[in-house]
């Protein structure tokens, strides 16, 4: 009996598999093995799903590959920003913009808010999206942490709000984000306004590419501030969203994640796959 409930399960089982065993290098054998699949199904299986062979994908996962999108797609903030690219990744092109909850609402801790939730599948698993009727207030993934865990996180951002399931919309809502179809949404998210600067830098940093929380705290004009930098990205309520999967500590090592590194890992290897993808065809 299969294991495994989709076809995500199997390649996040697949990326647990090749993270414990980096020493190895496993090939598509063994992998294929680990999975209980042929080599030539795992092979179509994982192609499909990103675009890229297993064994380049292997690469994309090192560790190393954090080192490598700092030295080569290292986003310099600054630049992005004061040449008006504002949202120069995935944001720019799903999102017509987005608006922070007022200072009362943050105070009041969602106090009056009616926030509906759905969950539904995304390319790193099980995906859970919140949203209000000005537009998606949070999205989390549950493949590392589980949708009970997921669901409290999300309440207790909000906690006087009024929660409400929702499961139709927000499986249609996350089917539209991860297949580009979602243009006209909004985000609404709620934070402090250090946090708010904070995700405003976050939404700079193009696709593929990657900055650090050094990076960030100047960018805001609070050099020192790197600790407190890495708490704002941290509590990003919209995940993907505001990337804030593409900061890395400045030695190279991908930091924290709130979701989990396997999840954070995969962004990373996705994105540069279908970054490398794209380029690849624009040059023929």
């Amino acid at each position: 009996m299969d294991q495994y409930n989709s076809d995500y399960d199997r390649i996040a089982a697949a990326i647990r598999f090749i993270d414990s065993t980096q020493d190895e290098q496993p090939g598509l054998d063994a992998i294929a093995a680990h999975l209980g699949l042929s080599p030539s199904h795992f092979q179509r299986l994982f192609s499909r799903w990103v675009g890229v062979s297993p064994k380049k994908y292997q690469q994309y996962l090192t560790l190393g590959h954090a080192k490598t999108l700092l030295r080569e797609r290292h986003s310099v903030l600054d630049t992005a920003l004061e040449t008006g690219m504002s949202g120069p990744g995935r944001l720019h092109d799903l999102f017509v913009g987005w608006e922070a909850m007022t200072p009362g609402e943050f105070a009041q801790g969602g106090t009056g808010l009616d926030i509906a939730y759905g969950v539904g599948d995304t390319p790193f698993g099980e995906g859970m999206v919140h949203w209000t009727e000005r537009g998606i207030c949070g999205l989390a993934f549950t493949a590392e942490t589980g949708r009970d865990a997921a669901l409290a996180d999300m309440h207790t951002r909000w906690p006087d709000a009024r929660h409400r399931e929702d499961q139709a919309r927000g499986a249609t809502l996350l089917a539209e984000i991860f297949s580009g179809s979602a243009n006209g949404a909004h985000l609404s998210v709620m934070g402090a306004p250090f946090q708010i600067k904070v995700w405003e830098a976050l939404m700079a940093i193009p696709s593929g590419h990657v900055t650090t929380y050094s990076d960030i705290a100047a960018r805001i004009g609070n050099p020192k501030a790197v600790r407190a930098v890495g708490t704002a990205v941290g509590r990003n309520p919209v995940s993907w969203l505001i990337p804030c999967h593409r900061a890395l500590r400045k030695s190279g090592a991908l930091g924290g994640y709130h979701w989990g590194l396997p999840v954070k890992r995969a962004m990373l290897a996705y994105e540069s796959a279908h970054l490398d993808t794209d380029i690849g065809h624009l040059s023929i």
